[in-house]
């Protein structure tokens, strides 16, 4: 059955100019170019722009998880290339997405949303708030308040009653996953809560923080040693023993990343160690210097949502080298060799500019997507993470406003979805019957 696809990408690769971007990292102008055109591959996938097309969504098969961390990638290209070409677009999909509630809970994705896709549409507010961008009309909800009721709303979800905390992957018990407590849920709470101490200088989210931090660790999500991992989570049917052992790229990032800001606003040696350690440990997710997503990328079988996941890696790299410079020059190094490894990955499709997923192959490997162009733009507009500036607070430039308070004691309403037994169906069809009967009866009567 891949036979045909091979085929396909085989002539897709001939066919392709296969010249990658022209790169001159040193260069602006030429990494404004070669950002803009995978930005602008990457923006071929969003829906908004259609007729038809549902704000802050992407095509399928891209889950509203997966748009949120997109529009998180864009902002970072508005940043970083100081490129306003798609500023609009951002502040309607934050906004548009942000539900009735204002905590990213949209009746359009209660249903089946879980806490880290929450969690992820939470982090793209908090850049929207630290990059200072442009604050939205006084009638809707603010960014900062946005990410406290993200933080919020996802605290008081906190399950002592299995594994002595946590969080579960999903909310809602009729989706699959309910059972599992992952380690990307946690890790999203974890960094936002070390995100708003930081830019409220509030030390009560220091305590949440280290609760997360804490509760990963005892549940032996989180290693120490020689070698610092993050594991991907367990399961609550045995009470979180037996641990899922997967490594991947954004869980990872998400930690050193949590940790860094930790470290730069308490100045605690214990997070600067921390720090350190995981960047340490972020070396099983290079090859020869470049970002490769390990559990997956070799053996070629990476899903949807993993072909983004380096994205996540460059992104919360970046800020852990601006937060703890320590870190930096191993940290650009991998950026910087990564980069120039995306540029002639960056060679396929018909435009001759599509992006891989392996970017140590000669060229285009015949994988694209969203994921690719996300991880693509991430890389390259990151190697710009030490000239712009670093994320501002409350007391350096940032002027969103919040409230601590923000989505406590909001009760979200969600509808589970239809379970339909076989005499459901056979009770609609004779009910389907009965009115079409009815409409050939009524033409017929028209018609005499």
């Amino acid at each position: 059955m891949w036979r045909p696809l091979v085929l396909v990408l085989a002539l897709l690769r001939v066919l392709s100019p296969a010249k990658g971007l022209e790169l001159e990292l040193s260069d602006l102008s030429s990494l404004q170019h070669a950002t803009s055109l995978v930005a602008d591959g990457l923006m071929d996938y969003y829906e908004g722009f259609h007729l038809g097309g549902t704000i802050g969504m992407f095509t399928n098969p891209y889950y509203w998880w997966q748009s949120g961390a997109a529009f998180g990638s864009i902002l970072d290209y508005w940043w970083y290339m100081e490129n306003d070409t798609f500023h609009d677009a951002i502040m309607q999909a934050i906004v548009y997405q942000a539900g009735d509630n204002a905590d990213f809970m949209p009746l359009n994705q209660t249903t089946t949303e879980g806490n880290d896709d929450q969690g992820f549409w939470g982090i793209t507010a908090m850049a929207a708030v630290e990059r200072n961008f442009t604050n939205p009309p006084e009638d809707e909800p603010q960014w900062l308040y946005l990410v406290q009721a993200t933080v919020n709303t996802m605290w008081e979800r906190w399950d002592l009653e299995h594994c002595n905390g946590g969080l579960r992957w999903q909310i809602f018990q009729w989706n699959a996953g309910y059972n599992y407590k992952n380690t990307v849920s946690n890790a999203c709470l974890f960094q936002l809560s070390a995100r708003l101490a930081r830019y409220t200088a509030n030390d009560t989210y220091i305590t949440l923080a280290e609760e997360a931090f804490d509760w990963m660790y005892g549940a032996g999500f989180l290693t120490e040693g020689d070698w610092w991992f993050v594991y991907d989570g367990a399961f609550v049917d045995d009470n979180c023993t037996e641990i899922v052992m997967l490594q991947w790229t954004y869980n990872a990032g998400l930690m050193v990343s949590g940790c860094a800001y930790l470290a730069n606003y308490t100045g605690d040696e214990m997070w600067l160690d921390r720090t350190e350690n995981f960047v340490h440990g972020i070396q099983v997710f290079t090859n020869q210097s470049v970002f490769f997503e390990a559990a997956c990328q070799g053996s070629g079988n990476c899903n949807t949502d993993q072909r983004s996941f380096k994205a996540y890696l460059a992104r919360f790299l970046g800020l852990t080298a601006q937060m703890v410079p320590s870190t930096a020059e191993t940290i650009m190094n991998w950026m910087n060799t990564s980069a120039v490894a995306v540029a002639q990955s960056c060679s396929g499709g018909t435009d001759g500019h599509t992006c891989g997923m392996n970017w140590l192959a000669d060229g285009w490997d015949g994988f694209y997507g969203l994921g690719e162009q996300m991880s693509a733009l991430e890389t390259l507009q990151n190697t710009r993470a030490l000239v712009r500036p670093a994320p501002y607070t409350a007391q350096t430039g940032g002027s969103s406003q919040g409230d601590p308070a923000a989505g406590l004691g909001v009760k979200t309403e969600a509808v589970p979805p239809l379970k339909l037994t076989n005499a459901d169906v056979a009770g609609a069809a004779i009910i389907t019957a009965i009115i079409g009967l009815s409409v050939i009866a009524g033409v017929i009567w028209l018609l005499l």
